[in-house]
C-alpha cells in the first residue's frame, strides 16, 4: 500500500466528545499554524462562525508576523483577529485547527499550563498535543471536519461559514485534484455550495487576481530551477534579493511550487525561500510529492517540520547545498517499489 493510501485509514479521537465540550463551554480562542494557508484560515473562520451561531464567545488569534497574508486570502473577513492574547485568555478553551504540532504555532501564551486545549486536524503525523484531539487523516482538509462538526451540532451553515469552509477545501485539495479528494469531499463541497457559496467569486479571488509582482517572482523562481538527485528532485529558490528586485513580498510565494510539481518524471518538488528579513528561521522549504510512492512529510521531518504525504514544509538554517544533500539522502531512504 502506498503512503497516501495508508494515511486514509487513521482516525484518532471522537468528534462527538468535542461537540459535547462546545455545548458545555462558553468562551473559546481559535488559532492555527504559522504561515497559515487556505485550509488553516478557512477552518479558523468557519469554526468562528459555527461558535457564534451557537451564541458562544469566540475570538480568533494570529500573530502579527503572519500579516500581510498571501494576496489570495486578503478578502477573508479577518479584521477582528487578535494579534495579542485577550485579557481573559486563561478563561477560554483554546482550539487549534489544522495544526499538526504545537511547535507550528510558537507563541508562548498558547503553551502555558492550565488551559484546556482542543486539537482538530487532518495531518497524519499530528502529535496529538491537545487535551481533546480529533485527527482524521482520511479527511481532505480540516475544513471538511469543521463542516462535519457543524452537522453534529445541528448548526445551520450560513453563507459566510460555507464560503470560509469551501475556501479551505478548494485550496487544500488543489482545486479538487489531489488524491485526498474523494466522494466525501465532493459531497461536503456540494452542501456548502447549496448553503450559498458563490463559486465563481471564490475562484476569481483565489486564482484570477494575480498582481504583476507575483508573476515577476514566479519568473525568478523558474529561472532558478535545478534538477538534482539524478532527476528525482526538482528544486528552486527565492532570495531576499528576488523580493527586492521584483517588488514582491514573501506572501506572494503561494502556489509557485505547483508549477514545479507538474513536471513529468520527478519524485519531489521543492522551493526554498529566504526568511531572514522577517526574523524567521533562515529558510523555509515547501515540498510536494510528484508520484504516488514518496512521502514528503518524512523528508520534512528531517528538518523538524511535517505535513501531509503529498505536501509538507519546514524551516531550516542550512544552506541550499546542505538542504539538497539532505533531500537526496531522504529519497535514497525511500526506494521506489521494484
Amino acid at each position: 500500500m502506498n503512503p497516501a493510501a495508508a494515511s486514509h485509514l487513521v482516525v484518532k479521537g471522537n468528534l462527538e466528545e468535542i461537540a459535547g465540550l462546545i455545548r458545555d463551554e462558553q468562551k473559546f480562542l481559535l488559532t492555527t499554524h504559522e504561515g497559515p494557508d487556505g485550509d488553516a484560515l478557512g477552518s479558523l473562520l468557519g469554526m468562528h462562525h459555527l461558535l457564534e451561531s451557537l451564541g458562544k464567545d469566540s475570538v480568533m488569534f494570529l500573530a502579527a508576523k503572519e500579516f500581510p497574508l498571501p494576496i489570495e486570502y486578503r478578502h477573508l473577513p479577518l479584521e477582528g483577529v487578535f494579534h495579542e492574547p485577550p485579557a481573559d485568555v486563561r478563561d477560554r478553551v483554546v482550539v487549534f485547527l489544522d495544526c499538526g504540532n504545537i511547535d507550528r504555532m510558537p507563541v508562548d501564551f498558547l503553551r502555558e499550563d492550565g488551559k484546556l486545549v482542543v486539537n482538530i486536524d487532518h495531518h497524519h503525523d499530528n502529535t496529538e498535543f491537545g487535551d481533546l484531539n480529533f485527527v482524521d487523516a482520511g479527511a481532505s482538509c480540516t475544513a471538511e471536519i469543521v463542516y462535519e462538526l457543524a452537522v453534529l451540532l445541528d448548526v445551520k451553515v450560513s453563507p459566510a461559514m460555507a464560503r470560509a469552509l469551501y475556501i479551505g477545501i478548494v485550496t487544500d485539495t488543489g482545486k479538487f485534484m489531489y488524491d485526498a479528494t474523494d466522494a466525501r469531499t465532493h459531497r461536503v463541497a456540494a452542501d456548502l455550495i447549496e448553503a450559498g457559496v458563490d463559486v465563481d467569486d471564490v475562484n476569481r479571488r483565489l486564482y484570477e487576481s494575480v498582481p504583476i509582482e507575483k508573476l515577476r517572482l514566479l519568473t525568478r523562481a523558474l529561472d532558478h530551477l535545478e534538477l538534482r538527485c539524478d532527476g528525482q528532485l526538482i528544486i528552486s529558490y527565492i532570495t531576499d534579493q528576488d523580493y527586492e528586485e521584483t517588488g514582491a513580498g514573501e506572501e506572494m510565494t503561494e502556489g509557485i511550487i505547483d508549477n514545479l510539481r507538474a513536471v513529468d518524471g520527478i519524485r519531489v518538488a521543492a522551493v526554498i525561500r529566504d526568511q531572514v528579513s522577517r526574523g524567521h528561521s533562515a529558510r523555509k522549504i515547501s515540498l510536494r510529492a510528484g508520484d504516488d510512492h514518496t512521502d514528503v512529510s518524512v523528508l520534512a521531518r528531517k528538518f523538524g517540520g511535517g505535513g501531509h504525504v503529498r505536501a509538507a514544509g519546514c524551516s531550516t538554517e542550512l544552506s541550499f547545498d546542505e538542504i539538497v544533500t539532505e533531500l537526496c539522502d531522504g529519497l535514497d531512504e525511500q526506494p521506489l517499489p521494484s
